[in-house]
């Protein structure tokens, strides 16, 4: 089932992952919520203007992508973004829901190694690491937070890594190849996730 969708990202660094993320859609497209490369440009707009569009735009949707690129800190409205889509917001007599949220990591120079770094667990076994600088608070803390925690093996306490957190972090190419199953996945934690998951709701 398609689900209303909106893209958190950093303009200057991910314009073009989000233009491709939303061709991957394909004919779900027509629930994606977010700004698109026909959008009014809003950079001469108050922060006010632009919180109530983006208001607008985030209340009525049910899973938010989150673009990870290696600047996303300096962006002044991702974190706030994250934070308005996992509260329950009334607005006149409805009330919203709080989202489900993936993040999608941008490949760089060929790679993750901006992000992702490479490790073995107990097993030897390839695991992964991930450098939480390079992201804000409010995304590190949805990360690996599932109550109980979610293992991929108890012994490594390594987690499932879709399901061991909230803000699952998904390659820029395997999240093109199946959008759906991500968004899917995303919004099925939704629905568990005060019960499922330690959320922090604020920046």
């Amino acid at each position: 089932m398609a689900r209303k969708t909106f893209i958190s990202y950093k303009y200057s660094e991910s314009r073009n992952l989000r233009d491709r993320i939303i061709d991957a859609l394909g004919e779900d497209a027509s629930y994606y919520q977010g700004e698109t490369s026909d959008s009014d440009d809003m950079s001469d707009e108050t922060n006010q203007r632009i919180t109530e569009v983006l208001k607008d735009m985030i209340f009525d949707t049910s899973v938010t992508i989150v673009i990870l690129s290696p600047k996303m800190t300096e962006s002044h409205w991702i974190d706030w973004e994250i934070e308005y889509s996992l509260k329950a917001i009334t607005r006149g007599e409805k009330t919203s829901h709080t989202n489900g949220i993936v993040a999608v990591i941008k490949k760089v120079d060929g790679g993750y190694s901006w992000f992702k770094s490479n490790s073995y667990n107990c097993h030897g076994s390839s695991t992964v690491s991930y450098d939480m600088s390079k992201v804000f608070n409010i995304i590190s803390n949805n990360h690996f937070n599932s109550n109980p925690p979610q293992w991929h093996c108890k012994e490594c306490k390594t987690y499932d890594y879709l399901n061991g957190s909230y803000i699952a972090f998904i390659e820029e190419e395997d999240f093109l190849e199946a959008p759906q199953r991500y968004i899917e996945n995303a919004y099925e934690k939704s629905q568990r996730a005060e019960e499922k998951y330690k959320l922090e709701k604020i920046r």
